[in-house]
C-alpha cells in the first residue's frame, strides 16, 4: 500500500479527514465571527474577549478529564456525541436570531458548551488515527491532518469575515453544518478498534498520562522545545502587530503579513513527508531552533513588511514536520490504554506556556522596546535549542522505527487496499456493526 495514498485507499481515514477538515474550517470562520457578532449586538471589547476566553478556559480545564474519558469509552461515540452537541449549540445562534431573541448571555452559554464538547472530541479524535491507519502510513496521515489544519487556519478567518459582511449569522450556520457533516461521516466509519489488553494492571487516574510522559526523556525534551516554540510564537504575534503598527503599517498590510504564517504552515505540511525522509528528528529540531533564532534576530534589525512576511514563511515552514515527528512518537509509543491521557497531557504541556506569551511580550515591549524584545525572543529560542534540541542528535527515540505500541496491534495494521479504513470487522460480524475511532495529530 503506497504511503502517499492514505486518503485514496483508506476509506475510514478519508471520512474522518473530510469531516475534520470541514468542521475545522467552520470553527475558524466562527472564531472571527464571534467577536464581530458580540460587537454588532452592542457589546464592547471586554465582552467580546470574555466569549473567547470562556471557550478556551473550558477546554483547558477539561483536557485531562476528557483524556481519561477517551481511554475508558467508545471513542467514536464520544466524537459523534460531541459533534451533535456542537451542532445543536452553534445552530441555536441562527435559530435564536431568526426568532429575534439572540442575546449576549446565549453567546456566553454557547462558548462554554462548545468548549466542553470540543474538549471531549479532541482526545478521542487524536487516538483514532492509530486505530484506522497502518503503522507505515501514520506519518502521511498526520501530514494530511496538519495540512488540513493549516489550510483551515489560513482560509477560515478570511472566509468568516466575508460571510459576516453578507449576513452576520451566516458563519455560524456554516459552522453548525460542518458539525452535521462530520457526525454523518463518523457514523459511516466501520473499523473496529482493537480489544483492550487483558491481564495487566490498568491505571485509571486522570494524571496517568503525565506520569507516563515523565518517564520518557526524549519526548519530554521534544515537548519542552515545542512549548517554548509556542510561547515565542504567541509572543511574536503580539510583537509583530505592535512593530508594524508602530511603523505606520496599515491594517490590510498587517493582515497580509500575519497570513504568511498560514502560508508557511500549508507549505510545510505539504513538504513534511519529504523533509522527514531527509532529516532525522534531532537534525530537524536543531535546524528549526537555528532558523527561529536567526529570523527573530533579523526582526530586531528590520521591521519592514516585505522583510517580516517572507521571514515568517521561513520560520513556520519546518514546524509541521516537527509536529508530525512528535505526534507519531506519541501515537506509536504510548500504551494504548493511556493514549487519551497521554495526548491531552502532551497538549497541555505544549499549549500551557503559550498563554503567557502575549502578557510577557506586552511587558517587554513596554519596558525594553521593540528591537530588544525581538533579541530577547531570539535568545530564548537559542538557549532552548542548546538545552533541548542538541541532545536529540544522539537520541533515536523519536525516530519512526524506534518504538512500537506496547499494547494490542491496531485494527489497521494489516494493509489491504480493498478493506475499509485499514482494518476490518471481526470474523462473523456484519460490517455495519463494526465501530471505529479517528484522530488528529499532536501539535508542536
Amino acid at each position: 500500500m503506497s504511503e502517499s495514498g492514505v486518503l485514496r485507499t483508506n476509506r475510514d481515514f478519508r471520512r474522518f479527514w473530510t469531516g475534520s477538515a470541514l468542521s475545522t474550517l467552520g470553527s475558524q470562520m466562527s472564531l472571527i465571527a464571534f467577536p464581530l457578532l458580540v460587537l454588532s449586538l452592542g457589546g464592547g471589547a471586554a465582552q467580546a474577549g470574555l466569549v473567547a476566553s470562556c471557550s478556551l478556559v473550558t477546554r483547558m480545564l477539561l483536557r485531562l478529564p476528557a483524556g481519561q474519558l477517551a481511554d475508558r469509552m467508545d471513542r467514536r461515540r464520544l466524537m459523534i456525541g460531541a459533534d451533535l452537541v456542537r451542532l445543536v449549540t452553534v445552530g441555536s445562534i441562527p435559530l435564536a436570531a431568526g426568532l429575534g431573541h439572540l442575546g449576549y448571555p446565549q453567546l456566553l452559554a454557547v462558548a462554554v458548551v462548545e468548549g466542553i464538547a470540543t474538549a471531549v472530541f479532541s482526545p478521542a479524535s487524536t487516538i483514532a488515527v492509530r486505530d484506522v491507519v497502518p503503522e507505515e502510513q501514520l506519518s502521511d496521515a498526520l501530514a494530511k491532518d496538519q495540512a488540513a489544519l493549516a489550510a483551515a487556519s489560513l482560509i477560515g478567518p478570511f472566509l468568516g469575515g466575508w460571510l459576516f459582511t453578507v449576513d452576520r449569522i451566516l458563519p455560524f450556520t456554516a459552522d453548525a453544518a460542518s458539525y452535521a457533516v462530520s457526525a454523518v461521516l463518523l457514523l459511516r466509519m466501520v473499523t473496529k478498534p482493537p480489544a483492550p489488553a487483558t491481564g495487566a494492571p490498568v491505571d485509571n487516574s486522570a494524571t496517568a498520562g503525565l506520569r507516563w510522559l515523565a518517564k520518557q526523556p526524549a519526548l519530554l525534551r521534544a515537548l519542552a522545545f515545542g512549548a517554548l516554540l509556542n510561547l515565542v510564537g504567541s509572543s511574536a504575534e503580539v510583537a509583530m502587530v505592535v512593530t508594524l503598527r508602530g511603523n505606520g503599517t496599515g491594517s490590510t498590510s498587517i493582515g497580509l503579513v500575519m497570513a504568511c504564517a498560514g502560508i508557511g504552515a500549508v507549505l510545510g505540511s505539504l513538504a513534511a513527508p519529504t523533509v522527514m525522509k531527509w532529516l532525522k528528528p534531532g537534525q530537524l529540531f536543531l535546524i528549526i531552533g537555528t532558523v527561529w533564532s536567526g529570523g527573530l534576530a533579523a526582526f530586531a534589525v528590520s521591521q519592514q513588511p516585505w522583510v517580516l512576511g517572507p521571514l515568517l514563511v521561513l520560520l513556520i515552514l519546518l514546524t509541521p514536520p516537527a509536529g508530525i515527528v512528535v505526534g507519531q512518537a506519541l501515537l506509536s509509543q504510548s500504551p494504548r490504554e493511556l493514549l487519551g491521557r497521554v495526548s491531552t497531557a502532551a497538549n497541555l504541556l505544549i499549549a500551557g506556556l503559550a498563554a503567557l506569551g502575549p502578557v510577557v511580550t506586552g511587558a517587554a515591549l513596554q519596558g525594553l522596546g521593540i528591537s530588544p524584545t525581538w533579541l530577547l525572543l531570539a535568545g530564548l529560542i537559542a538557549a532552548t535549542t542548546l538545552v533541548a534540541a542538541l541532545p536529540m542528535l544522539r537520541d533515536t527515540t523519536l525516530s519512526p522505527e524506534a518504538g512500537k505500541p506496547a499494547a494490542a496491534p491496531s485494527a489497521g495494521d494489516e494493509p489491504a487496499a480493498d478493506k475499509p479504513a485499514g482494518g476490518q470487522p471481526e470474523a462473523g460480524q456484519p460490517e455495519a456493526e463494526a465501530t471505529s475511532d479517528s484522530a488528529a495529530p499532536a501539535a508542536v
